[in-house]
């Protein structure tokens, strides 16, 4: 443990704990010269960039989750964003429509998150390969298309849920954007560490060599479908708890939130990051998630569009040069 505690990652901890702290600061720094001398520093607001590191943080939760099932275990899903959604609206419905804190729904969020992906997992424990891509895509949709049309169900157009109220502790509403960075903060740190623990004990040992060759892993004494149920319950349960953490930071929920899209998005985190890897789900998780607003802020406003482009070159050129994944680093 020793050899952790070096001056680099001492300086990234306080920056990661004092980050919102520098942020207002620059914002007062910023106040100042324009109140005294004039200047005015064309910088974004702290509370704004705030605002994107949060949803960059929220990313890298979902990457890492999602890594348990393509990174560990070796399967392609493609409908993750819908353990996303389970998790957003349970969390929102319950605590609209029956007055749940969010303290409370949180954990039965995750519960659900989890029953779903072993109702999901369990018809696909003998499917691999483009097969399983294809049954995960249309569960993805299926909850999708639920959510934005059964209006009897959701109880209202598009799958809008209004009004989420914000957590509280000691009375004290959670709303602000530094209350959600560490909120947030909180959640990925938990869920690194479970991951971890799992990564480098006998069940992640067992998702590698199910990875590696299923029939082999089977031939030496490894209960696949076990194993991987397992799997497909842990990766369902963090996604979901992302959705619970989306519901109060949105406010209004709405099932465009939960587009195909956001499937392939997570997706090429963890690929780009490496697939297998921690550390390679949460450097991809970051640099997707806030590239775009980083290169939206950089660009001229005429050009803004360009972004997109951009974020396509460089994904190309980085898997062009790096296949492994940034990381280049395997389980």
């Amino acid at each position: 443990m020793r050899d952790k505690f070096t001056l680099k990652n001492i300086v990234l901890c306080l920056l990661v704990c004092f980050l919102p702290t520098l942020l207002f600061l620059v914002d007062a720094f910023t106040y100042y010269m324009s109140a005294n001398y004039g200047i005015f520093l064309q910088l974004p607001s702290g509370d704004y960039l705030l605002r994107i590191v949060v949803q960059a943080i929220l990313y890298m939760l979902l990457a890492v989750g999602l890594n348990v099932v393509c990174g560990f275990t070796g399967l392609l899903d493609l409908g993750y964003v819908g353990f996303y959604l389970v998790g957003g609206y349970t969390a929102g419905l319950l605590m609209v429509r029956l007055g749940f804190s969010y303290w409370m729904v949180l954990p039965l969020a995750v519960l659900n998150g989890a029953m779903w992906g072993l109702l999901r997992g369990v018809p696909t424990l003998r499917l691999a390969g483009d097969y399983f891509a294809i049954v995960t895509f249309g569960f993805g949709e299926l909850l999708f298309r639920i959510v934005k049309n059964e209006e009897w169900l959701i109880g209202d157009i598009n799958g809008f849920v209004k009004n989420i109220p914000p957590p509280t502790i000691f009375g004290v509403e959670l709303y602000q954007n530094w209350h959600h960075y560490y909120h947030i903060l909180v959640l990925l740190f938990f869920v690194v560490f479970v991951t971890y623990r799992l990564q480098h004990s006998r069940v992640g040992r067992a998702w590698v060599a199910i990875r590696e060759d299923e029939q082999a892993a089977e031939s030496m004494g490894i209960n696949v479908s076990r194993y991987k149920s397992l799997a497909f319950a842990v990766s369902a349960a963090i996604g979901a708890l992302g959705g619970a953490f989306f519901a109060q930071l949105q406010v209004n929920l709405s099932a465009e939130a939960f587009e195909f899209w956001e499937s392939i998005l997570i997706l090429c985190m963890v690929v780009l990051g490496g697939m297998g890897s921690i550390k390679g789900a949460l450097i991809g998780g970051a640099v997707l998630a806030s590239l775009g607003e980083i290169l939206r802020l950089i660009l001229p406003y005429q050009f803004g569009g360009a972004r997109y482009l951009i974020f396509g070159v460089i994904l190309i050129l980085l898997m062009r040069f790096r296949p492994g994944g940034m990381t280049l680093k395997k389980a």
